[in-house]
């Protein structure tokens, strides 16, 4: 039978495909933009037929369809393995919960720790002359999933780029369960983020410097990395290449510039290396069929051990607040979650292993509460539940506008110094009385 022959005969509508799911099943979204859409829908309209059916997704983009009816939490448990916007309204809901985990485990809790997935459910590319069906921005742990799987129900969007990949990007129309055609929409965009601030501009001032020609880059999301991946894009900087969890527009900018060849990169050479993509219609255009890019599965991307053999490596992230002892908080405030782990300790780890590595975790001073108050973001301790996403043993480089410490090898003592010397200047005295009483300032620190 032929691979044309093959896809006629497994091909349904969503309606009829859904018709597998039953109640009390686990079933799986995938990850990101390549969560269904048409499927959605039609699960949702089955909402009266099925109770405690479990669905796995994350970082996701839109509403379900299936998290939007107001009884939608009897019949239906969303779980993410990492938080956008969409996935905490789903949480505040209160029919979702947040899956902790380091983004490079993921595909092996699929593997080793999580009983057989009954349906699963994602968008791809059409298929090719070679039966296969393309990922396209989102390998990470797509493929394990589907080894894993009971079902596999394939949606198709002729929008969704078609991406080279080291191994787990595809699926075969043999391996597929049904194949359902949707209606090719745009692929969620994730914006870019409005102007730098000056906070931003600070930050990328003090990091930028920091980066040798031939370096590895990694970037994580938000304004500041957006920021450093502009400036870095303007600057003299050349030949470097990348290794990332997440490809963000930056990337595409700093291509466009030039300044991306990976002549020097010991692993891939030539490609930028990524899990999953998410920004707007200009990097999707990028990697579409692009040879210099190269999807990989994240037990790749973000193993530490990868990443010690990438010299120079540069991982630069973001933070919600850290504290006196070092501790960095970029997931929660307080019990209320915000994102996750995602790969920001694997990265923060693998950049100091690589030779002339650095990880920088780069923050405001300061965040205006609810109330109107300026709030330091450096605090004595960690909030009571915040969670220590990076520990006082794996922070490198702490950047906020008023400068930059390495905190490797210092006593507390000396941490603590150091961090207050970064903070707003308002919140440096108190701060300083906070040290004396946990005993970490000594008489003769700096005032």
């Amino acid at each position: 039978m032929s691979y044309q022959e093959m896809y006629q005969q497994k091909l349904v509508t969503a309606e009829e495909a859904v018709k597998v799911v039953k109640s009390g099943d686990w079933v799986d979204y995938t990850w990101c933009t390549n969560h269904p859409i048409e499927l959605d829908k039609a699960l949702a309209a089955r909402k009266d037929e099925l109770y405690d059916v479990k669905v796995r997704g994350g970082v996701t983009m839109w509403m379900p369809e299936i998290a939007k009816a107001e009884d939608a939490g009897d019949h239906f448990t969303w779980h993410s393995w990492h938080c956008s916007g969409v996935d905490r309204k789903i949480i505040a809901k209160g029919m979702g919960y947040f899956i902790p985990m380091r983004y490079s485990e993921l595909p092996r809790f699929y593997r080793e720790n999580l009983d057989p997935v009954d349906v699963v459910m994602l968008q791809t590319t059409p298929m090719d002359a070679h039966g296969n069906f393309n990922f396209g921005v989102a390998c990470s742990h797509i493929a394990d999933i589907l080894a894993r799987a009971k079902c596999i129900i394939v949606e198709v969007n002729e929008k969704l780029p078609w991406v080279n990949g080291l191994t787990g990007t595809e699926v075969n129309i043999k391996d597929v369960t049904m194949v359902v055609e949707g209606q090719n929409p745009d692929v969620a965009q994730l914006g870019a983020g409005g102007a730098p601030t000056e906070v931003d501009v600070a930050v990328a001032n003090l990091v930028v410097p920091q980066i040798p020609n031939g370096a590895c880059l990694q970037l994580g999301i938000g304004g500041m990395p957006n920021t450093i991946g502009a400036m870095i894009a303007q600057s003299d900087l050349k030949d470097l290449s990348v290794h990332t969890e997440m490809y963000v527009d930056a990337f595409v900018d700093m291509a466009a510039a030039g300044k991306i060849t990976g002549k020097h990169k010991a692993l891939d050479k030539g490609r930028q290396v990524f899990a999953f993509a998410a920004g707007t219609k200009k990097l999707y255009d990028y990697i579409d069929r692009n040879p210099d890019v190269m999807a990989a599965p994240v037990d790749y991307t973000n193993d530490v051990r990868v990443m010690a053999q990438i010299d120079n490596f540069i991982s630069i992230n973001n933070a919600i607040d850290m504290d006196l002892f070092g501790q960095v908080n970029a997931e929660s405030a307080g019990i209320k979650h915000i994102s996750g782990t995602g790969g920001q300790l694997d990265f923060a780890m693998g950049a100091y292993l690589s030779n002339g590595g650095k990880s920088f975790i780069c923050m405001s001073s300061t965040v205006m509460g609810k109330d109107g108050t300026l709030k330091s973001r450096i605090v004595p301790t960690l909030t009571q539940g915040s969670i220590a996403t990076d520990p006082r043993t794996c922070g490198h480089y702490i950047v906020t506008e008023y400068g930059m410490v390495n905190l490797k090898g210092l006593s507390t003592w000396e941490r603590a110094e150091q961090i207050i010397g970064i903070a707003h200047p308002d919140f440096r005295d108190q701060l300083i009385a906070d040290a004396e009483k946990m005993h970490i300032w000594r008489r003769s620190n700096k005032k």
